[in-house]
C-alpha cells in the first residue's frame, strides 16, 4: 500500500478524534453540536479508529450510545479485515 494511503488515514482518524473532542466540549457548554450524522460519515470513511478513542476515557463521547458501542468495533474490524487483504 502506498505511503500517502497510511498518511490519508492517520490524518483523518485524528480529524475524527478532534471532531469527537469538539462536539464533548460542545455537549458540555450546551453549545450547537455536531450532527451524529457527521460521526458516522467520519466513522464509514477510515475515521472509525479516531472515533472509536474518543468513546474511550477519558472522554467516553458518546459512549453510551447502543448504535456507537455496537458499530464502531464492526466498522472497525472491516476495515481491518479490508486493510489486511489489500497489504497482502
Amino acid at each position: 500500500m502506498p505511503e500517502y494511503l497510511f498518511i490519508s488515514i492517520a490524518i483523518l482518524n485524528i480529524l475524527s478524534y478532534l471532531t469527537m473532542s469538539l462536539d464533548k466540549l460542545k455537549s458540555i457548554y450546551q453549545w450547537w453540536r455536531i450532527p451524529e450524522r457527521s460521526l458516522w460519515i467520519l466513522a464509514i470513511a477510515w475515521g472509525v479508529f479516531g472515533i472509536w478513542l474518543g468513546m474511550q476515557w477519558p472522554m467516553y463521547h458518546k459512549a453510551g450510545k447502543r448504535e456507537f458501542r455496537l458499530w464502531i468495533p464492526v466498522i472497525a474490524t472491516l476495515w481491518i479485515l479490508v486493510l489486511l487483504y489489500f497489504i497482502k
